[in-house]
């Protein structure tokens, strides 16, 4: 990418988002991070500015329209048009599926899948204006194998997966692609947790299971954004590119 776009990323503050975050930002783009987690988003994002980013920083629950609408009203005002949304931000607590509470199912649901609806949906006027854009979303492994006790992780991101592809064909021939990254095993500060935790077994050890034996980086997906955002990539819509070492082909 040459010319240089207003970037939103959901989730943008740790782990892929970050990684993406900062791939953006050092290629000179303004860069636009959304993240609930207020802490990390004013110290990364800082970190961004001194290494002389252009970044603004907005806390945001994606499941709430009206904080979604107010930022990007506010990212209007200092950067421009918004013509890439990337739509990271999502959460996975393992659950048995038969002790799933219907509050646990709605909050999954609001952040990994009206959270995407949302912050795709407020940027579409930019990009429809431009007749230029590209949204990519990222979904999850989970959504193509199934996962057990995170059922409603899993349905959350087959929900992105179909919303990406229904997205594609609407706008195709407006300017505007949509694809979807569903990553599997990333090191990530969540991750991480979760191995602590010993609610998954070391990332390692999980690797030795995948062709390319080792965890994907956040900046393994963040590359693939990067092509899917590029002139390079405007005949490519509606597609799941696996970026996963080959544990799902």
């Amino acid at each position: 990418m040459h010319e240089k776009r207003v970037v939103v990323v959901t989730g943008g503050a740790s782990g892929i988002g970050l990684g993406i975050s900062r791939l953006f930002a050092a290629n000179g783009h303004p860069v636009a991070v959304l993240d609930m987690q207020g802490e990390a988003l004013e110290r990364e994002t800082a970190l961004l500015r001194d290494g002389g980013a252009t970044v603004s920083a907005h806390k945001v629950d994606v499941s709430d329209r009206a904080q979604i609408d107010a930022a990007y009203d506010s990212i209007r005002a200092a950067f421009g048009p918004i013509t890439i949304v990337i739509a990271n931000a999502g959460i996975s607590i393992p659950v048995p599926f038969e002790d799933i509470s219907a509050e646990q199912w709605q909050r999954t649901i609001d952040i990994n899948l009206n959270g995407v609806f949302h912050t795709v949906q407020a940027a579409m006027p930019d990009m429809l204006a431009a007749k230029w854009g590209r949204v990519v979303t990222i979904s999850s492994q989970a959504a193509q194998s199934g996962s057990q006790d995170r059922a409603h992780y899993a349905a959350s991101k087959g929900g992105v997966i179909g919303l990406t592809r229904s997205l594609a064909r609407e706008f195709g021939g407006r300017g505007i692609t949509v694809n979807t990254i569903p990553p599997s095993l990333v090191d990530t500060p969540m991750a991480r947790e979760g191995e602590r935790s010993g609610q998954v077994p070391p990332l390692e050890v999980i690797a030795q299971h995948i062709p390319v034996p080792r965890p994907g980086t956040p900046a393994d997906i963040a590359h693939a954004c990067e092509f899917l955002c590029s002139e390079k990539a405007s005949y490519i819509t509606g597609q799941e590119i696996n970026v996963n070492g080959g544990s799902w082909m």
